[in-house]
């Protein structure tokens, strides 16, 4: 089982490549409640690359400080490809930061429905002069603390892999 201490080589390896790259990260949080920029700073040196975590577990922080539209909210709920988007999207005009990851989902243990089920999460990726990229997971109900980490993990991965994708940022 994946622990949080096993995701720092992970974490050094994005701030290494995107100094490397000259690019800056920013991060939209909701489920993960700015873990994920949490484990990104814990590397010495990565304010060289990071240039801020919004933590918008409300609907009313994700409206406020990413500019998520209240419509987008109400027709399709906070945890959707539609709200993802619109979360990343907001981050990268929000910040000055060349990429950014969102995340939105359901960690449990309540909170689910038919539809969307404990252990839902979506991600988006946003990078300038790129087109959003979004994927949703089924985690399951792990337990809240093992869908956080493992949503921290395929953010992780979606970061490294935009950084290191040969169409340049």
């Amino acid at each position: 089982m994946t622990q949080w201490i096993d995701l720092l080589p992970k974490a050094e390896s994005i701030v290494a490549d995107a100094r490397r790259k000259g690019l800056i990260i920013a991060t939209a949080e909701s489920c993960t409640g700015g873990l994920i920029a949490g484990l990104l700073t814990e590397v010495p040196g990565s304010s060289a690359v990071i240039d801020r975590g919004f933590v918008t577990y409300s609907n009313e922080a994700k409206q406020e400080m990413l500019g998520v539209p209240f419509e987008t909210l109400e027709a399709v709920g906070a945890v959707s490809r539609e709200t993802a988007i619109a979360m990343a999207e907001g981050a990268l005009k929000n910040s000055r930061a060349d990429l950014t990851v969102s995340v939105t989902g359901i960690a449990g243990p309540g909170g689910g429905s038919a539809q969307k089920p404990v252990g839902t999460v979506h991600f988006a990726l946003a990078a300038k002069n790129r087109k959003t990229e979004h994927l949703a997971a089924q985690f399951g109900a792990l337990g809240r603390d093992q869908v956080r980490l493992q949503a921290v993990v395929k953010a992780l991965e979606l970061i490294s892999n935009s950084i290191n994708s040969p169409s340049e940022i």
